[in-house]
């Protein structure tokens, strides 16, 4: 991005801030509920003590020397951060490290028996199966009364608010109009004519969480492939258990058994999903940077080549959102389009908005969120976007 002016890495090290809440008091206690969602043995409650010392007092330590991705990680940064407190390194960097730790803690890479077990599966399975799920499930039923406008700006809107979705089925043309009528609008940036001028052909949504969150995005992929929007989508998830609750394989094909299971619409999306998967118009890939942690403007070019293919690319979440722009402390007036100029083809962005980073905001709507809630919309989740880049 030679043209754009280099913005301050977000540290973990500023008292009072975000990042360092995360570091000091949501890691530890991510720990503790994955001690108490299973049964692990000895072996493995040493290893989360000694993870919950190291992450909150010590320094980054390497991987061991037989960890499958030891040499991975240490081209990711491992050689670079060693010795050093977690809380003076980029945030994201020290977020990813933290949760590749905790998997080697409770033996996910294995040898043993507890190889390949999610650690997050419960929470994960405890969302999906909440009766909330039912309800904004149902919600799908009105909208078949909807014209396809319609029921397209809904699932869009769904997807946006993740496990929101419930407000997505309800925002009519309407709803929406009333919202940008408030003084501080819950959608900060909407570029979605845009999006869907662009859509056609191939499109890659990169997905963020599982459970409540991925079905409204299969819900919208669904909608988009028998309206004839697109030709095909490729779905880009996790390639193992991470940030909690980020979608895997086995994530997704539980979101599409849960569709099918249920009554109404719900199943007929359902199908809808299970049969593009049969025949090819829906793929699910896994590719390993997804779990790196670094910026998409490092992206290796067997995955630069896949979204420069792609007619669209709609990058989901707040985390995705951080990689895709660079986590840093932008101006919340840089244009997003600046940001994303190393992207190799259109990409997308729908975010809530539950960190500090930001661009693409007019000064008007920056001066209005600051003197409505100072900074505390940055972090929320009360505020969302829909961001563009052809």
């Amino acid at each position: 991005m030679p043209d754009t002016p280099a913005a301050p890495v977000i540290l973990g090290n500023e008292p009072g801030s975000f990042p360092r809440s995360v570091l000091a008091e949501r890691h530890p206690a991510i720990i503790q509920q994955v001690r108490d969602a299973f049964p692990y043995g000895p072996a493995q409650h040493r290893a989360l003590d000694a993870l919950l010392k190291n992450c909150t007092e010590g320094t980054v330590q390497p991987l061991p020397t037989d960890a499958p991705d030891r040499a991975q990680w240490a081209g990711w940064g491992t050689d670079e951060y060693a010795g050093q407190s977690w809380y003076d390194i980029p945030w994201l960097w020290s977020e990813s490290y933290f949760y590749r730790q905790l998997l080697g803690a409770v033996g996910y890479f294995g040898p043993g028996a507890w190889q390949g077990i999610d650690p997050f599966r419960p929470f994960k399975r405890a969302e999906l199966d909440a009766p909330e799920t039912d309800e904004e499930l149902a919600a799908l039923d009105a909208l078949e009364d909807k014209s396809p406008a319609e029921r397209g700006q809904a699932l869009l809107h769904g997807s946006l608010w993740g496990n929101r979705a419930d407000l997505g089925f309800r925002l009519s043309a309407a709803g929406a109009e009333s919202a940008s009528q408030a003084p501080v609008p819950a959608l900060v940036a909407d570029d979605s004519d845009r999006l869907w001028s662009l859509l056609s052909g191939t499109l890659c949504l990169v997905a963020d969480n599982a459970g409540r969150e991925l079905i409204p995005d299969l819900l919208l992929i669904a909608h988009l492939l028998d309206r004839g929007r697109i030709e095909r989508a490729v779905l880009h998830i996790k390639s193992h258990p991470y940030y909690v609750s980020d979608a895997t394989t086995t994530d997704v094909v539980d979101a599409v058994h849960r569709l099918t299971r249920a009554p109404g619409a719900a199943a007929t999306y359902g199908r809808r999903l299970w049969s593009a998967m049969a025949d090819g118009r829906l793929t699910v890939r896994a590719h390993a940077f997804s779990c790196a942690p670094l910026p998409y403007a490092e992206m290796p070019a067997d995955l630069r080549a896949e979204f420069a293919a792609a007619t669209l690319t709609i990058v989901k979440g707040d985390l995705n959102y951080r990689r895709l722009v660079g986590d840093c402390l932008w101006a919340p007036t840089t244009p997003f389009a600046d940001v994303t100029a190393h992207f190799p083809g259109p990409v997308a962005a729908l975010r809530t908005l539950k960190s500090d980073v930001i661009t693409g905001l007019d000064a008007d709507t920056e001066a209005a969120l600051i003197a409505a809630e100072e900074q505390r919309w940055r972090t929320g989740g009360t505020r969302a976007l829909i961001q563009v880049r052809p």
